[in-house]
């Protein structure tokens, strides 16, 4: 093209865009909307229509966007906003999402904070989908809110090293409790509510006590028998709005949006792969009629990625969750907890000094209680906790209790029969140095898919892209016969106190002892393996695996 054509398109173009830009009767898109009487709409991060705003300009300009690692950049509501500004929010900070297993996996840093932000997110996602695809459902803003508040609240109630606290901690510190973390969380937010005056602020975005309540009972995590015939217990929400109740902890089918995020962020963290894929799940999720109650289906081609998501359960508890190492550092900081236990003291209501496992009772002196404790015992020169202070050094200095050796339970142990189980290895050999029972520390774990002894898949209905309302079984041969026949598996694994060699190797030799009277697999761990394992020809020729022709000489 010439120069004179090129100036000429110049010339003909450039005018209009300039007048367009400096018309002043050109609106702009606020004043658009407000001369046309259009409300005032945001758009998520998602591209989706934001259910949850208001449109007053205040309420804009709080939203918070937050970068998280796992789900990017997110929004949370300027309620959420100001219940995470407060002194018992902000205490999650200090408790570890994984407790003891930062110990063995570096990367393992993350707390209960950022994941409440992530299940908070999750939670308005989840719920805006169910509304955006099946309005007849009648999902309002204020059940969307709700539901998010509900997720970025529902782990308020954990204690210091997060699950060691409520499964270890508690149980032997006081053992007629039948206290959970889940029950906490009720009483901590309604803790923070009233130590923050934030009922004025709940009910400017129309949030009256019933919704508040409905807060209470979706953190409970507390759900009916999918066959009861009781009436409707919750006093949030009428049985119309049931399925409201699977979003954030699902009692039902396991399926909720805190595994959604404590997956990806744990295996995020941890270095470990994560098949299981959340978004397609909340793509093909829909609400449909089952036996008179509204439940969350998901299409029937979808099986596989849900049997994905409980392998990748099983797969995080046996790798990382279940850890020897980390297992044995919960327990040796438990036994420095209950040795501190009397001498450690917070101030809970009224000026009373509460020691740590009477702080449960008292969630002013239990928002005081995080993973912090750990470095008070350390670092303290309390005479009173020498004893405590020498197991966390032996921890600082990683001079764990030894894993002696661990077996497969054929026939299920309960966590009663321990004494007797110390008792019994104890006697196995009496020759050799002096064992006493209690220097075995004897930890039964269960793997299972998150329904103890079933396939979790029983529990969950499908639907067919031809019939979208009916709601249908798949069992487990409809979906693949390369699925796992047992879905519960039981182990048992003994540490030993004492590190002293010959303590050691008799620890070890009685361990195995014992096991062969017991149904059991043969035991694994220490350097060699029990005596009673019968040796194939090629083993006896000294042919194959030469770690497997080692045993102990009684």
């Amino acid at each position: 093209m010439s120069k004179e054509g090129r100036k000429r398109k110049v010339a003909i173009i450039t005018p209009p865009d300039i007048r367009s830009l400096v018309d002043p009767r050109t609106p702009s898109p606020k004043r658009y909307r407000e001369e046309n009487g259009e409300s005032h709409e945001t758009w998520n991060c998602e591209g989706e229509l934001d259910g949850a705003n208001f449109s007053t300009g205040i309420e804009e300009t709080s939203y918070k966007v937050f970068n998280d690692s796992i789900h990017g950049h997110i929004e949370i509501h300027p309620l959420c906003v100001k219940i995470i500004d407060t002194p018992q929010y902000q205490r999650l900070r200090n408790i570890k999402q994984l407790g003891g297993c930062y110990h063995v996996f570096p990367g393992a840093s993350h707390n209960r904070f950022e994941h409440g932000i992530g299940t908070c997110h999750l939670s308005g996602r989840l719920v805006k989908s169910l509304q955006k695809r099946q309005p007849e459902l009648g999902i309002t803003s204020e059940d969307i809110l709700c539901v998010k508040i509900a997720g970025l609240c529902h782990d308020l109630g954990h204690g210091p090293f997060s699950h060691m606290f409520d499964a270890l901690f508690i149980p032997t510190a006081r053992p007629e409790s039948r206290w959970k973390h889940e029950d906490a969380s009720v009483r901590m937010f309604d803790h923070l509510m009233e130590a923050n005056n934030l009922l004025p602020t709940f009910a400017k975005y129309s949030l009256a006590d019933k919704d508040v309540t409905f807060i209470k009972e979706l953190i409970s995590g507390a759900a009916l028998e999918e066959n009861s015939s009781k009436m409707w217990p919750y006093k949030g929400r009428e049985s119309g709005k049931s399925y409201l109740y699977e979003i954030v902890a699902n009692k039902r089918t396991g399926i909720d949006v805190d595994k959604f995020d404590y997956f990806a962020r744990d295996c995020h963290c941890l270095g470990i792969s994560n098949s299981f894929d959340y978004k397609r799940y909340m793509k093909f999720a829909r609400v449909i009629n089952v036996k008179g109650k509204l439940q969350i289906c998901v299409r029937d081609k979808e099986a596989g990625n849900i049997y994905d998501m409980f392998h990748t359960r099983n797969s995080l508890f046996r790798r990382a969750y279940q850890h020897k190492t980390s297992n044995i550092i919960e327990r040796m900081i438990t036994e420095a907890l209950l040795k501190a236990d009397r001498t450690i003291r917070f101030r809970g209501s009224h000026g009373k000094m509460l020691s740590i496992s009477e702080s449960i009772d008292d969630m002013e002196a239990y928002s005081q209680l995080s993973d912090a404790i750990y470095y008070q015992i350390l670092h303290s020169t309390d005479p009173a906790l020498e004893e405590a202070r020498n197991i966390l050094v032996r921890i600082e200095k990683r001079d764990l209790y030894k894993c002696i050796g661990s077996t497969i339970l054929k026939k299920r142990r309960e966590k009663e029969e321990i004494p007797d189980i110390q008792q019994e290895i104890a006697d196995s050999i009496d020759e050799g140095p002096l064992i006493n029972p209690e220097d075995f520390v004897v930890d039964i774990i269960t793997f299972d898919y998150g329904m103890r002894d079933r396939n979790p898949i029983d529990a969950v209905r499908f639907y067919q892209k031809n019939n979208p309302n009916k709601p249908i079984i798949l069992r487990k041969e409809e979906v693949s016969n390369m699925l796992p026949e047992n879905f519960v598996e039981q182990q048992m694994r003994i540490y030993f106190r004492k590190n002293d060699p010959s303590s050691l190797e008799k620890a070890k030799r009685c361990f195995f002892r014992w096991c062969n009277g017991q149904q059991c697999t043969t035991p694994k761990g220490g350097d060699a393996l029990a005596d009673f394992t019968p040796m194939k020809a090629s083993q006896e020729s000294g042919q194959g695996n030469t770690e497997r022709r080692l045993s102990f000489d009684d």
